[in-house]
């Protein structure tokens, strides 16, 4: 059988501003079978996207093809002329970017979108290709397929929209799709329903894939081949069941060693209490928060609700839970970019003001936030010296040479070289644009950082030299730590407490090792089933399980009545469960769960 793809000693470069050219993708060589996914592993800057883009005959601008070929269907897209390659593009080879909430655009129905380039490239009439449409929804298994085409990306969830950017690449039958890192962002059980999906649409609709990523563990579910990449070459190519058990080179063992463990007791690090007072770094209590107002002060949408946390100094709490769930919610409220309806937060036991703008320069500079995207969080027009330098000239009023000596300390600390500091954020890699935006919190000296999916969008490598580097400033400088991920592996080797919230409600906390140790919540339990593991055909284990085929799909409904994980959980008892508000049930210190189950049935 020939090859639908060839990669064939394809060579880019990047051409500077003395127009000389330097060498990102070095001889790389590998073919793509017809129905068959092939996976292209490695670090941010190892030129995983920059060759799947090749396959639709583009380089991002300031690249260049130097030499090689790249054969679809035997022809070369590399020197195709600008209108074919226009043809090409969205019919013969489709693209799924990372985020599909920055792809779609919210004022166009999801059916607009989905059905545009086919009728654009005159494939079929919109009356075919919303019957087409329709039937990729249903094979993608999203809810109310008959309907769905007439909502807009915001009424669905963001695993339903991830899955919708497939139905868009699907919809003119192309012969391939160029994945790119599809899932990173998800939260681990809407990964895994994406995962299922993806796996089988592709191979209902016999399309052949490339699929880039940094996840082996999600590679070890959906590749037929990987191709392993380090600064632009080839350290390894194979079968998925030979790289993944019986990798060869140095570097791709590097990278497996990098995959955490699934999340179990006794992962983590003892925690010294040499930093602790007398009052927690940052506390919440009662907290009741949402978003709009009703005339009597409360929220019309209703976030969270009466949550209570406690961040000692020095430790770090993990808050773990699906999107929707309001992890990010409760860190703004912390932060004072949301103000709560009710209760209190408090830093060092002092009550704090509710909005941010009411609060000192003082506390601004002991609460740092550190958001997840950092392409939306740089300011793209500033270089790196400048956005780093800001808050060390508001905080600490540190000028000239000063400034800049802090500035060069700060990109040592995040592991960047000094040569950075005169470059835009839009010159930098995902990691190493996350990694100034860490470096930009740790530029006011806190004491408490929220971290929100500090490392959802790094590489396996980068995301635990950065996990290492929070480990260090913890003992060295006592800072407090709200770890807010959906890693649960990342947290459990980082966290000493972990707060599990779901729609609003914290239904466990604990020690880390209390938390990740039975008894569980169902809601814990389904989290901690659906972190994927470094193994071939863990997928398919997985989705028997009664966890997952209670849970899996399901949107985070908030309700005012009963437990809000009724609909999902597969021991919920009708007429309590959905009735009555848990109670709290204290497991042993200071772990606690919220549920109607009493402790030996847990135990069951």
């Amino acid at each position: 059988m020939s090859a639908l793809l060839e990669v064939d000693n394809l060579q880019i470069s990047a051409r500077n501003d003395d127009d000389e050219l330097t060498p990102i993708v070095k001889g790389v060589s590998f073919n793509v079978q017809p129905g068959e996914v092939v996976a292209l592993i490695g670090e941010s800057g190892s030129g995983k996207t920059t060759i799947a883009l090749s396959s639709l005959g583009y380089t991002k601008p300031g690249l260049e093809f130097v030499g090689g070929e790249v054969r679809l269907h035997g022809e070369d897209v590399i020197s195709m002329q600008n209108d074919r390659l226009r043809g090409l593009r969205g019919q013969r080879v489709a693209y799924l970017a990372q985020s599909a909430a920055a792809t779609f655009n919210p004022a166009l129905t999801i059916g607009e979108q989905v059905t545009e380039s086919t009728v654009l490239h005159g494939l079929m009439s919109q009356e075919e290709a919303n019957r087409r449409a329709e039937d990729l929804y249903r094979a993608l298994e999203l809810p109310d397929p008959d309907r769905l085409g007439k909502r807009y990306p915001h009424q669905v969830s963001g695993g339903q929209l991830q899955r919708l950017m497939a139905a868009t690449a699907l919809c003119g039958k192309p012969d391939l799709l160029v994945l790119d890192e599809p899932t990173t962002a998800l939260d681990v059980t809407t990964q895994i329903e994406v995962l299922k999906s993806f796996k089988s649409v592709i191979t209902q609709e016999g399309a052949s894939a490339i699929y880039v990523t940094h996840d082996l563990s999600v590679v070890a579910q959906i590749a037929d081949h990987i191709v392993v990449l380090y600064a632009g070459e080839i350290q390894e190519y194979g079968t998925a069941d030979q790289v993944v058990t019986q990798p060869s080179h140095e570097y791709t063992r590097r990278l497996m060693y990098a995959v955490r463990p699934p999340p179990a007791a006794g992962q983590g690090e003892e925690t010294s209490d040499e930093h602790q007072r007398k009052a927690p770094a940052l506390e919440v209590k009662n907290l009741l928060a949402g978003y709009g107002r009703t005339q009597n002060g409360a929220p019309e949408i209703t976030v969270l609700r009466d949550v209570n946390v406690a961040i000692e100094r020095g430790h770090s709490v993990g808050v773990i839970g699906e999107s929707g769930c309001g992890k990010s919610t409760l860190a703004r409220v912390m932060a004072g970019l949301l103000p709560a309806a009710q209760g209190e937060v408090l830093l060092d036991g002092a009550a704090l003001q509710p909005a941010l703008q009411q609060r000192s320069r003082n506390e601004l500079q002991k609460i740092q936030f550190v958001f997840q995207m950092a392409d939306t969080a740089l300011n793209p027009r500033q270089r790196i010296d400048k956005i780093l330098g800001r808050p060390v000239e508001f905080y600490h009023g540190l000028k000239g040479e000063e400034k800049r000596r802090r500035v060069g300390e700060l990109l040592q600390m995040v592991e960047l070289p000094q040569e950075f500091a005169g470059r835009y954020p839009e010159e930098l890699s995902g990691g190493q644009k996350q990694r100034i935006n860490l470096a930009r919190a740790l530029a006011a000296s806190p004491e408490v950082l929220l971290c929100d999916e500090v490392i959802s969008a790094l590489d396996s490598i980068v995301g635990a030299n950065v996990i290492e580097l929070l480990k260090r400033l913890r003992k060295q400088t006592g800072v407090s730590f709200v770890f807010i991920s959906h890693d649960l592996s990342t947290v459990a080797s980082f966290a000493d407490q972990i707060v599990v919230l779901y729609a609003g409600r914290v239904v466990e906390q604990g020690p880390t090792n209390a938390v990740l140790s039975p008894p569980y919540h169902p809601y814990t339990r389904l989290l901690i089933s659906s972190v994927p593991e470094l193994r071939v055909g863990w997928l398919e284990e997985t989705m028997e399980t009664q966890e997952a085929q209670a849970g899996i799909d399901r949107v985070v409904t908030l309700t005012d009545k009963g437990c809000p994980f009724f609909d999902r959980c597969p021991r919920a008892v009708k007429g309590t469960c959905d009735e009555e508000t848990p109670p709290v049930r204290k497991v042993t210190g200071s772990h606690s769960i919220e549920c109607h189950l009493s402790e030996a049935e847990f135990a069951q």
